[in-house]
């Protein structure tokens, strides 16, 4: 059965990935204790399935968990209805498409800058580092309110916490993990008072004062709200657009059409990006009771991870779906997840890319990446620590 901490597995899963897929339905994993469901449709089923739930188990109880936990169990991502549906409710009466449509301005201006400086560098820089990464955690950081000193902050406290959203996260990781998340916290808490005792226009402000039917969130659900809206609100920007850049790359006729329109093939490129090296693989769900994915019962207490990445190569689905095809549509690719769980970050994540993709193309025609990025070594969130570049 495969191993997700293989390296093997890691640097390249589709291969493995495509013989779970010859099963035709959800498969029992020994070592991990639960059902994988590979395929497009079963993958997409565990994420609307409503007898299936995202149902977080507290870390050890001990106090240096205490707030690991309730950033998560306090979330919007690891709840369920009704608790589900009131935090959504308010999140999105700030977090909305209104919102999101306004920071246009800002996300172009940003990028602009982003390629000044990449232009004033000359000839090589890092696209991780220099482009991809700093973009979409300016803009949530923007929304936010945090101080643009604080920026260097909080993508290491994002990736130490993902990081326990591996299959078997290390006592290291756990450790840093639980580091980042009191900081992050504490950090969040501390704006969150500021903000209250003085109101500005940023995104905590509103949340600290959004109201519906007379429910409001506590101080744990805006904080826990405010580490997931970054989260969810800069990884899949980060390491979609690595992942579909270093992948275009490799792929001639793909990375020229690129360079040659990419302002009109922007938006179907973003989908592509996502679909053919998605960002977040394996997504966990519990059985609230009895259900039946794909003709296989799950039984009550039992989880089933939708591997997202495995369903966005279902041949059954795809045409040709091993190789890039950045004007592919239809694309019903599921890369930001489905159901009432779809990615809350999905929307910000497509506006950036839709400016960001084109803008880099058109400044830099003839921008080539270097034969040796880095992969970050993790597979539920897929992606690259660096990717060498040069402009010409």
């Amino acid at each position: 059965m495969i191993d997700f901490t293989s390296p093997d597995v890691i640097n390249d899963p589709y291969p493995h990935l495509a013989e779970l897929r010859k099963f035709g339905k959800p498969i029992w994993h020994d070592e991990l204790n639960l059902f994988l469901a590979p395929n497009h449709r079963d993958a997409n089923e565990v994420l609307r399935n409503k007898s299936l739930g995202r149902i977080f188990k507290p870390k050890e109880p001990s106090p240096e968990w205490d707030i690991f936990n309730y950033l998560h169990s306090d979330s919007i991502l690891d709840s369920e209805p009704p608790k589900h549906t009131r935090l959504r409710s308010l999140v999105m009466k700030a977090f909305n498409k209104n919102r999101i449509e306004a920071l246009r301005p800002n996300i172009v201006s940003l990028t602009k800058k982003l390629l000044d400086d990449i232009e004033q560098k000359g000839s090589n820089f890092d696209l991780i580092a220099d482009y991809a990464e700093p973009l979409p955690v300016k803009v949530i950081a923007a929304l936010l309110g945090f101080p643009d000193e604080d920026e260097h902050l909080l993508r290491p406290w994002s990736q130490a916490i993902v990081k326990m959203y591996e299959v078997n996260p290390s006592l290291t990781h756990q450790a840093e993990a639980r580091t980042a998340a009191n900081e992050f916290a504490e950090y969040v808490h501390g704006l969150m008072l500021l903000r209250k005792a003085n109101p500005t226009d940023d995104l905590i402000t509103e949340l600290a004062q959004v109201e519906e039917a007379g429910e409001k969130l506590s101080t744990h659900e805006l904080i826990a709200t405010c580490v997931l809206l970054l989260n969810a609100g800069h990884e899949a920007s980060v390491n979609g657009f690595g992942n579909g850049m270093v992948a275009a790359h490799q792929n001639h006729s793909q990375w020229e059409l690129l360079q040659q329109k990419p302002e009109q093939v922007a938006t179907t490129a973003i989908e592509e990006f996502i679909r053919f090296d998605a960002p977040l693989q394996f997504f966990e769900r519990t059985a609230t009771q009895d259900a039946e994915v794909g003709g296989v019962t799950i039984p009550k207490g039992e989880k089933i991870v939708s591997l997202l990445g495995s369903a966005n190569r279902d041949e059954e689905v795809f045409t040709s779906p091993t190789q890039m095809n950045i004007t592919r549509d239809p694309n019903p690719q599921i890369g930001f997840g489905a159901g009432i769980h779809f990615c809350i970050g999905a929307p910000l994540a497509r506006l950036e890319m839709s400016i960001s993709l084109p803008e880099l193309f058109k400044r830099f025609p003839k921008i080539e990446l270097e034969d040796n990025p880095v992969r970050r070594q993790t597979f539920a969130l897929r992606g690259y620590e660096a990717v060498p570049a040069r402009t010409s």
